[in-house]
């Protein structure tokens, strides 16, 4: 795995330690789960054929209901490892329907 460097403003910093602390994740996990949103979020919208185990709305209803619980570190790393999961694989079908590869 690489890793990069980004430059952050201030108020989005601030967002994401916030996010961060209350979640119980770090910095980083905070900024790849809001990436592979992201991700999800624009393949279901230009790609409204694919249908993915977990959608953009199933993600929002599992940290909406997790707010003021105490939510245990592993459960935490299950679900943030199947949006990681769920964001390869509409990766590769974006690919494929776009460069016809499931490759970068």
């Amino acid at each position: 795995m690489q890793k990069y460097q980004v430059l952050i403003p201030d108020w989005l910093e601030g967002y994401i330690k916030g996010l961060a602390e209350r979640l119980d994740l770090s910095f980083s996990e905070i900024i790849r789960a809001e990436i592979c949103y992201s991700i999800l979020c624009h393949v279901i919208h230009f790609f409204p054929d694919y249908k993915p185990g977990i959608t953009p709305a199933d993600i929002l209803d599992l940290i909406q209901s997790q707010f003021g619980k105490e939510l245990e570190r592993e459960e935490t790393h299950k679900a943030l490892s199947k949006i990681y999961f769920e964001t390869r694989k509409a990766i590769e079908y974006r690919n494929s329907k776009i460069l016809g590869t499931d490759n970068g």
